[in-house]
């Protein structure tokens, strides 16, 4: 049986931030699908969606054979173009409501495009962008600070003094040349900020966009993307041919692929599964998210009278090939409240209001 419909739901916001000509842009078209209005305006930051590709979905669809499948969903906002001295822009808002920065930096030479003044540097380019965003946010702790000196008490003495307190350790570590998102701030400290959106205390990915001749010379830890090789990829409309193209690439996985997983690796992300005749569903969740906390993705109903949760672990059900030869192997696990979701358990919640 063929699956009527594929669906999606939302699991985490990406800003997508760089300097000119670093290939923002073909980097959120190929992950979207959007193409950049002509009529857009310099300051404009545009919003796509792009699914997030899970073989395991695949694989439990091939055999639950679901009238639906649902897959988690990642947003990219497309953010202007970083420019030295616009500190103070309200440009930088949209961004600030993300979950994650993926900074982009060109690492392709100009014979490949057009380069910015000075050349390709990526070292230089990755510094200067990050000193835009350091700076950006020291001029929003700043007039932040200025406010909360001349406004009205209107918080608790001990919610003021703590957003202040927060607020110039941020600022310290900014002059120091530091991202406040690496000094430990305690989990109070970085409630009391939150409504700031500041950038620097956000999770960051960097994304190096370089030439197909470049893939694998990048250092551990710097994920590299060829957009170029990536448009490519996906003109490829049979699966075997991707996998080939990728292996003679020597990559196990597309840029895309790669980048969402380095999401949810960066976010501390997982994913469980339901299955069902009607649909087969990806969730996200945090992880070490308890069972209850994960059914209350689904619904807060299941959380608040959570009972139980039957776990089959994905392993298992390729094993068997079905759910019946689960559960006559005797290997569907009943879970409690305490029980700790783990990446890829395909779960049915017991649940009573």
């Amino acid at each position: 049986m063929v699956c009527r419909a594929v669906a999606f739901f939302l699991a985490m916001n990406i800003a997508l931030l760089g300097l000119p000509l670093a290939g923002k842009k073909t980097l959120f078209s190929l992950l979207t699908g959007r193409t950049i209005p002509p009529g857009r305006k310099a300051g404009d930051a545009i919003e796509g969606r792009a699914p997030v590709r899970d073989p395991r979905v695949d694989a439990i669809a091939r055999i639950a054979q679901p009238q639906k499948i649902r897959y988690a969903e990642t947003a990219f906002l497309l953010c202007p173009d970083v420019q030295d001295g616009e500190q103070d822009g309200a440009w930088l808002n949209p961004a600030r409501r993300s979950d994650m920065l993926c900074l982009v930096i060109r690492a392709f030479g100009a014979a490949e495009g057009g380069a910015h003044e000075g050349g390709v540097d990526a070292e230089r380019d990755r510094q200067r962008l990050e000193t835009e965003l350091l700076l950006a946010d020291l001029a929003l702790i700043e007039r932040r600070l200025e406010r909360m000196g001349r406004e009205a008490r209107g918080k608790t003495e001990a919610a003021r003094a703590t957003e202040e307190r927060t607020l110039r350790k941020c600022a310290a570590a900014i002059e120091a040349g530091k991202w406040p998102e690496t000094i430990g701030l305690s989990e109070p400290e970085k409630l009391a900020v939150k409504s700031l959106g500041l950038l620097t205390l956000k999770p960051v990915l960097r994304v190096y966009n370089v030439a197909e001749r470049d893939l694998g010379t990048l250092a551990e830890g710097r994920l590299a993307v060829a957009c170029r090789i990536e448009r490519e990829i996906m003109e490829l409309e049979d699966a075997e041919a991707r996998k080939a193209f990728l292996k003679d690439l020597g990559l196990s996985a597309s840029g895309l692929d790669r980048l969402n997983s380095a999401a949810y690796e960066r976010l501390g992300l997982m994913s469980f599964y339901t299955m069902g005749p009607d649909e087969v569903r990806a969730w996200t969740i945090r992880q070490g998210a308890t069972a209850p906390e994960a059914g209350g993705k689904i619904h807060s109903d299941i959380e608040r009278g959570f009972i139980r949760v039957e776990v089959i672990k994905y392993d298992d059900l390729m094993a068997a090939g079905s759910e019946a030869a689960v559960r006559a192997m005797g290997k569907v696990q009943l879970r409690g409240k305490d029980y700790v979701m783990q990446d890829g358990d395909i779960c049915c919640f017991r649940f009573n209001v």
